[in-house]
């Protein structure tokens, strides 16, 4: 959709009516095409009023939409990894998340790294139930020391499952991009969290760099010298919705970077 744009939602008459330099056009409300225009401004509604914010998993705030959680623990719930790393603790939500699917299927651990880990934050994770399954490393994600840190944390022939979801700077995750690629295993993710920022320089909260100081920009910086990874969002497994619903409804829009597989990895 062209930019900028006026989306009215209309009960009465059940259409969407979207208004744009390329004129306007009806939708009924039954079809993607509505889906997607309402899905986009409730996206940007709910970043504004900090939707994110009022979630929790086993009893620590997990800053993530709940659309993006549950198409994760599909796609490691397919992949198995033997090490979940995070970029970006907070208060630990999502490593509980992730520690949880770990301990479902028998398998995984995580990793997580943050510049500053909050005292209060690291007494919660270290008490938690599922502490045995996290590890944290404290630090700048960037700095050779802490990357170092965590590959010596992963042994020969283990799966690796990354996300990034630390400082939304352009210049950050790039360079986060740049230290953790290379510990993704083939045909699995280098997981990139929130390039939404790109559709909301004008939002709430925001930054007017936004438009181009952003984590998709990044994305985009990094596939230009990477071919060994490429846009590939997971499958869906599940979709009965007799494909009216065919747009993933996400805060990371081509955030999922797949490594190729190896010569002879069927994976």
């Amino acid at each position: 959709m062209t930019e900028p744009h006026r989306i009215t939602v209309d009960l009465a008459e059940g259409q969407v009516v979207i208004e744009g330099l390329d004129g306007v056009t009806r939708h009924a409300l039954g079809t993607p095409e509505a889906f997607a225009a309402v899905s986009r401004a409730w996206l940007r509604c709910g970043w504004d009023v900090k939707y994110v914010y009022t979630f929790s998993w086993l009893g620590r705030p997990v800053i993530q939409l709940p659309e993006d959680l549950v198409r994760v623990q599909e796609a490691l719930y397919a992949e198995k990894p033997d090490v979940i790393v995070e970029t970006g603790v907070a208060h630990g939500g999502s490593l509980v998340f992730y520690a949880t699917l770990c301990q479902a299927m028998g398998r995984g651990r995580v990793i997580g790294i943050d510049v500053k880990i909050r005292p209060e934050n690291r007494e919660a994770l270290e008490g938690h139930e599922l502490a045995r399954w996290i590890a944290l490393v404290e630090g700048d994600s960037t700095a050779p020391d802490v990357v170092a840190s965590v590959r010596g944390q992963i042994r020969p022939g283990e799966r690796v499952f990354v996300v990034l979801d630390s400082a939304h700077t352009r210049q950050h995750v790039l360079a986060e991009l740049e230290a953790y690629a290379p510990l993704v295993s083939g045909g699995s993710y280098l997981v990139v969290a929130d390039g939404v920022m790109k559709d909301f320089a004008n939002a709430a909260r925001a930054g007017r760099d936004w438009a181009w100081d952003n984590p998709h920009a990044a994305i985009q910086d990094f596939l230009a010298r990477h071919p060994e990874f490429a846009v590939d969002p997971p499958r869906w497994p599940f979709n009965e919705s007799d494909a009216l619903v065919r747009d993933v409804v996400t805060y990371w829009p081509d955030g999922w970077l797949r490594r190729r597989p190896a010569s002879g990895d069927d994976r």
